[in-house]
């Protein structure tokens, strides 16, 4: 994404690269904020509760989505 022209110099992008910059940015902020994001300074306790966290809303969201899922298909 960090091409330039073989011209003149100038980078090679316009508009495609100032979206693909902005969402890199939006993504690294959105995981930053992530309640489940473990940071470098967190202890080993925090960690385990964290990647704990992480697991038991992964199967909430398991569970929500089947029943979705299941309510959608039993009409038909």
């Amino acid at each position: 994404m960090k091409d330039t022209c073989e011209h003149c110099g100038k980078g090679l992008g316009g508009r495609d690269l100032e979206y693909h910059e902005i969402r890199e940015k939006d993504s690294k902020a959105n995981k930053e904020q992530w309640i489940f994001h473990i940071k470098e300074s967190d202890g080993p306790l925090m960690v385990l509760m964290k990647k704990t966290g992480n697991l038991f809303y992964t199967i909430y969201m398991a569970i929500l989505t089947f029943l979705a899922w299941l309510i959608a298909v039993l009409p038909g």
